[in-house]
């Protein structure tokens, strides 16, 4: 009955492991095919607990003297590590909602103008989220005009990405589980199926292969948004969650060193910054190094030609579909140049009524999306 107690012991300290190491970024846990596994044993975990706890009652009742205190040693330590798992290092523990989604006008807007936002508009209804605040909550609900959005960031892949929570034409809720390949993962409190931040497909459960409708977003800095948006509204900080906030720009500005969230200032290296841009189901990755120093890059991608410009900040990018390939643009300042015609640098036509075209384009760590993006192709920089 004694091995019956340590096989009890021993499974319950290795389950509980387990179910953290495979969703958190932890030594070489991150570089595994093992979502299945993970969810597996997240799905069936109480199934897992009540069995090797029963191992340990019927081993201490039949195997021990209960006056053989040593054995609060390496119960302490099982415990120890079970609320670890599950109040320390749990991901929604870690990092949580906004309890009050706080907006504010240009008039009272408290957040520095330097900070970078994820900006949307819907129905002449503007909306930007600092990236300083998504950091840390990872997703925002919210509505934009009458539409339902989740707008939500990972840090650690520098990824982010707006979508409409409807799942089988219902509004779904989620909650951050963890993280796969680096990427953040979100639960759907219906069905419990496991959700990928950066594609927002259902990687594992029974909603598996299917993805939210994705909303289009820009990444600029807020003053710049504010610039091409003056009367959007801007989140504020939520009081509750005051000290979480990154309080620096070394995040936003590339400098931090943090083995996660760093930043690499070479080219092409995991952890450098590139631009990912869509067009259809062909996809093209661009070195943010060459971008900053261009400014403007004309381009096809598969047979679309098209156009990606850097505002002077150093922080706003567009991406853009071109009439043809004979047509090429210039940048002067924030103003983008076709012959006579003159385009605000979101592509508004200011002397003329027409625009161009937008397409969805995303600054992330290079690593994250060749990962996601496994048939993009890489722009040479020439």
């Amino acid at each position: 009955m004694k091995k019956i107690f340590w096989i009890g012991l021993i499974g319950l300290l290795l389950f509980e492991v387990a179910n953290v190491y495979f969703i958190m970024p932890m030594p070489g846990s991150q570089r595994f095919n093992s979502i299945d596994l993970a969810y597996f044993l997240y799905r069936f975990r109480w199934y897992f607990r009540i069995t090797f706890v029963v191992l340990i009652i019927l081993g201490l009742l039949r195997g021990f003297q209960f006056k053989k205190r040593w054995l609060l040693l390496p119960l302490g330590l099982v415990a120890a590590v079970v609320y670890m798992a599950n109040f320390q290092m749990a991901a929604d523990q870690m990092f949580k909602q906004p309890e009050k989604l706080l907006m504010a006008d240009i008039s009272s807007n408290k957040v520095d103008s330097n900070r970078l936002v994820i900006g949307v508009v819907n129905n002449d209804v503007a909306k930007a989220y600092p990236i300083r605040f998504l950091g840390y909550h990872h997703q925002v609900k919210d509505t934009i005009g009458g539409k339902p959005i989740l707008v939500t960031y990972c840090t650690v892949c520098r990824t982010g990405r707006v979508y409409e929570p409807i799942v089988n034409g219902h509004p779904e809720s989620f909650r951050l589980v963890g993280m796969d390949h680096f990427n953040a993962m979100f639960e759907d409190a219906t069905t419990h199926s496991w959700w990928r931040q950066v594609t927002g497909e259902a990687i594992t459960g029974p909603l598996k292969g299917q993805r939210l409708p994705e909303y289009f977003s820009t990444q600029t800095s807020l003053s710049n948004w504010l610039k091409l948006n003056p009367y959007s509204l801007i989140m504020q900080e939520d009081p509750t969650f005051k000290d979480s906030y990154d309080t620096t720009l070394k995040y936003e500005s590339g400098k931090s060193t943090s083995i996660l969230t760093g930043t690499d200032s070479l080219s092409w290296k995991d952890k450098s910054w590139i631009i990912g841009v869509k067009a259809g189901n062909q996809k093209k990755a661009y070195d943010w190094n060459d971008l900053k120093m261009k400014r403007i890059i004309n381009d096809t991608i598969g047979n679309l030609p098209i156009l990606l410009v850097l505002a002077a900040d150093d922080k706003s990018f567009f991406a853009f579909e071109r009439p043809d390939n004979k047509t090429i643009f210039q940048i002067s300042n924030d103003t983008i140049l076709l012959n006579n015609r003159h385009f605000s640098i979101n592509g508004k036509g200011t002397d003329t009524t027409y625009s161009l075209k937008p397409l969805p384009a995303y600054q992330e760590f290079w690593h994250s999306w060749k990962t996601f993006n496994p048939y993009t192709s890489r722009n040479s920089g020439e």
